[in-house]
């Protein structure tokens, strides 16, 4: 009765003191999901070890998480935020070698009480033992969760898929992207011993524990905590290597038993991206760590060093060109786009997923890129061009801060288009490719804001991109050129702009340039003779509307 009566007056002490609000719109528990609040900010993460061991009848894991950590910050109330998604479930908390038992849950959200715990400022640990059932994807990877699956011989098939959903929806982490484990991750993957468990990093170990097997994969590196993936089949294993600029780098591919051999020829194209991407981006960021591809009961995703693969052995994105132009078919859409994130989204993290423009809009410009270095500039113009059918200018790319949501799917292929626009005013490709490989330099494997990619951008292009930005990040109107004859002459503006658009236009075919704002002008005579001639590069993502 006295431990109850002791655990009812923490529970008070937590109600009084979460004092966060949140956005009208957004719950309590998006809030606690999406800022970096007073029981995050304190405490730095610098390693995770997850142990896990699915019991697939029963769609059912149970696991370890110790998680080393720093203090950052004296001042505060000793409370300490854990996610952990229900009907996830904790069994027991140890801070420091001490049970916890003051601890409260709210929704999503454990708070532990540390002040029994003995803090100290650098090296802490905090083990919490878990257990339940964990959301089971519906859609993966759109509909995110774990995966009970079956390979194509019936076969036990498992894996994750928690981007934007959160890995807090299997195992207990600071479920904020904002803070990656400094010094990696340790991923124990607990299994019958007729099938393989592959995580990220490098197996270090494989150990028989009766009928099972443990297998220990390390990541050296910070990874975000949604890219800690297990994958769980019957597996078969080669390997390959490439020259690359920071040395040799380790290829292995993980693909169920019986793709061996389709794999080893689809995957010839990994040399090819890596090739392209470092030429564009830098080096491939996870040396130490290696480079994988598995195989996966979903279409893809972008597990740092261990991307998901799911697309079939075709080129195109299932077999089909999302552009149109005929160029997406030349290579495997999977391979290329989720190994792009390697660069953007894992090496540098949008610190609030409101910014996963950063994530999304280079990496789908990597396939740009990647046509442009095997099938020339023009098919690459050509590919980009194509993608436009796809966006809706529904919501700003840019989502709402602090509450844990995303922008526009637009992201993607609006936000390649804005890349290419900047990077056709650029007009200077060695320029424009300096300044992706120095973005990757300056926040190698570091979380970031929109403000510092812009203003390094900014800096480095020698531009004022401010309405730049503005407009293709936080607006949904297109950019328009209206031009009108207007007696002898022929006048142009911009409109649906923001204030302080004045982005300058190449005409097609041509070296004149042309400087619209939003008042009209009047054309010089010398630069054409009919509105209907003014023709703009089309490499730019504006609209043109011409009355004569």
């Amino acid at each position: 009765m006295k431990k109850i009566i002791i655990l009812l007056g923490f529970l008070s002490t937590v109600t009084n003191a979460q004092v966060l609000n949140h956005k009208e719109g957004f719950s309590r528990q998006d809030s606690l999901r999406g800022t970096n609040n007073e029981y995050r900010s304190w405490w730095n993460v610098t390693h995770y070890s997850v142990s896990v061991e699915p019991i697939e009848k029963d769609k059912f894991i149970s696991g370890n998480v110790i998680i080393k950590f720093d203090e950052v910050k004296k001042q505060h109330d000793k409370l300490l935020q854990i996610d952990l998604q229900e009907p996830m479930q904790v069994k027991s908390f140890v801070l420091n070698g001490k049970t916890i038992n003051d601890f409260k849950r709210e929704g999503n959200v454990f708070f532990i009480n540390t002040a029994k715990g003995k803090i100290k400022s650098k090296n802490n640990s905090l083990e919490i033992s878990y257990s339940g059932n964990p959301r089971v994807a519906v859609k993966a990877p759109w509909d995110g969760g774990w995966i009970f699956a079956k390979d194509q011989q019936g076969r036990s098939w498992m894996s994750v898929a928690v981007q934007g959903l959160g890995a807090s929806a299997w195992y207990p982490n600071k479920d904020y992207q904002g803070d990656e484990p400094d010094n990696g991750a340790d991923l124990e993957i607990i299994v019958p011993k007729e099938l393989v468990g592959v995580g990220n990093g490098r197996l270090v170990s494989k150990k028989e524990k009766g009928d099972k097997t443990s297998y220990k994969w390390k990541v050296v590196n910070p990874i975000n905590n949604y890219n800690i993936i297990p994958y769980i089949g019957h597996y078969t294993n080669f390997k390959d290597s490439f020259q690359g600029e920071k040395g040799n780098l380790d290829l292995d591919y993980y693909v169920l038993d019986y793709n061996v051999d389709k794999a080893k020829s689809q995957f010839e194209q990994a040399k090819l991206m890596l090739k392209s991407l470092e030429d564009w981006f830098g080096p491939y960021p996870f040396y130490e760590d290696s480079y994988k591809i598995i195989e996966a009961p979903h279409l893809g995703m972008e597990h740092q060093s261990g991307i998901a693969y799911g697309n079939g052995y075709k080129n195109g994105y299932l077999g089909r060109d999302l552009s149109g132009s005929g160029w997406g078919l030349k290579w495997d859409f999977i391979l290329v786009h989720e190994s792009g994130h390697e660069w953007f989204g894992n090496n540098i993290t949008s610190k609030d997923i409101a910014d996963m423009w950063i994530h999304e809009a280079f990496t789908a410009y990597s396939e740009t890129l990647f046509t442009n270095t095997y099938y020339g500039k023009e098919a690459a113009d050509e590919y980009v061009r194509g993608t436009r059918k796809a966006i809706q200018n529904d919501v700003p790319i840019i989502g709402e801060y602090g509450v844990n949501q995303e922008g526009s799917g637009d992201m993607y292929y609006k936000g390649a288009n804005m890349l290419h626009t900047l990077r056709t005013w650029m007009n200077d490709d060695k320029k424009f490719k300096q300044m992706l490989r120095g973005l990757n330099k300056e926040f190698y494997h570091q979380t970031v804001t929109t403000k510092q990619i812009e203003n390094y951008i900014s800096e480095f292009s020698g531009l004022d991109l401010t309405a730049f930005f503005n407009q293709y990040l936080r607006t949904t109107e297109i950019p328009t050129l209206q031009i009108k004859q207007n007696g002898n002459h022929i006048e142009f503006k911009y409109i649906n702009v923001v204030d302080g658009f004045t982005m300058p236009l190449r005409l097609k075919d041509s070296k004149k340039v042309i400087y619209p704002t939003t008042t009209w002008q009047v054309l010089d005579d010398s630069l054409i003779n009919k509105a209907i001639d003014l023709s703009i590069d089309s490499n730019y993502f504006i609209e043109t509307h011409i009355e004569l």
